[in-house]
């Protein structure tokens, strides 16, 4: 009986012993945390907060100042943690880079990370990128906290992912000049929640001044407008896929609101001539890219 009792007190001793050993090293083991960005969020609140508008086109973002502010910021949250890396998340056509995404990818510790971008400029598939790396990097232990800058209500079934496996989550939001720019429910469900204000984005975003066009004599004809509609048609067709120009076909007449601005722009750039308060040359820009691409379906 003294025997067993003995047998049995020193599998009790060698168990604690190495918990303690286990203790020890999982003391030793820095944390770790990772930035988690929802572009499409960042441009239309950060855009909205400085530059008074959310469209991309309008201001200029200094992404790899912004970046190392987020960094910075983190830092100072997580003391004694260390950076994991960065995850960027945005949209573009077909999963392929643009050239500002390309840059942001270049960054060190920073990992760029593509949904889809459909005809009228909205994000595809975003959410669950996120959802699929939080839930993953929580499940083996590669980060212990994860900032979330983003505002959507579908990031709540990541933030719950992350949380199962013991992540704490910590969502960062942008000021709003009014209301709210970020859903109660996300914000319910988070360990815990900051804001950055105007002053933190000031030095990052400028709004872009509008290319002056001379309304000069040598205004374009409408023969010469509707030719460049089919030229940028047949330049999107190459750029974009047929499969996303294809969803424009049911609305003929009228294209998305975005889609009309990126046309007008880009022809404002070719004819080197303003189209705004001019409705027959618009007209005619229009009818010429639509001209072009029902030609090709």
């Amino acid at each position: 009986m003294n025997d067993d009792l003995a047998a049995l007190q020193t599998r009790i001793d060698r168990t604690n012993e190495l918990l303690q050993r286990m203790l020890a090293e999982v003391a030793k083991t820095p944390s770790t945390h990772a930035i988690f960005v929802d572009a499409g969020y960042l441009y239309a609140a950060a855009g909205r907060l400085v530059a008074g508008t959310e469209d991309r086109r309008a201001f200029d973002l200094d992404a790899e100042g912004l970046i190392d502010a987020l960094i910075d910021r983190a830092r100072t949250i997580f003391a004694d943690s260390r950076l994991l890396r960065v995850y960027w998340y945005d949209g573009a056509r077909r999963r392929i880079h643009t050239a500002e995404q390309q840059t942001i990818a270049e960054l060190p510790d920073v990992k760029v990370r593509l949904g889809n971008l459909n005809a009228n400029n909205q994000q595809k598939g975003v959410d669950s990128l996120i959802r699929s790396d939080l839930e993953s990097l929580a499940r083996h232990r590669a980060i212990s906290d994860a900032a979330l800058l983003g505002g959507d209500e579908d990031l709540v079934s990541a933030v719950e992912a992350a949380q199962g496996y013991g992540a704490r989550v910590h969502l960062w939001g942008i000021e709003a000049p009014e209301g709210r720019n970020q859903a109660e429910p996300l914000l319910w469900e988070v360990d815990s929640q900051r804001t950055l204000d105007l002053d933190f984005f000031k030095p990052y975003v400028s709004r872009r001044t509008a290319p002056a066009y001379e309304m000069a004599a040598n205004r374009p004809t409408r023969e010469n407008v509707r030719f460049v509609g089919a030229q940028i048609a047949a330049k999107w067709l190459a750029a974009r896929g047929r499969d996303t120009l294809v969803e424009l076909l049911p609305g003929h007449p009228y294209l998305p609101g975005s889609v009309d601005q990126d046309l007008l722009v880009e022809a404002e750039g070719l004819l080197q001539y303003s189209l705004r308060g001019q409705a027959d040359l618009r007209r005619a820009l229009r009818d010429g890219f639509w001209d072009h691409l029902r030609t090709q379906y």
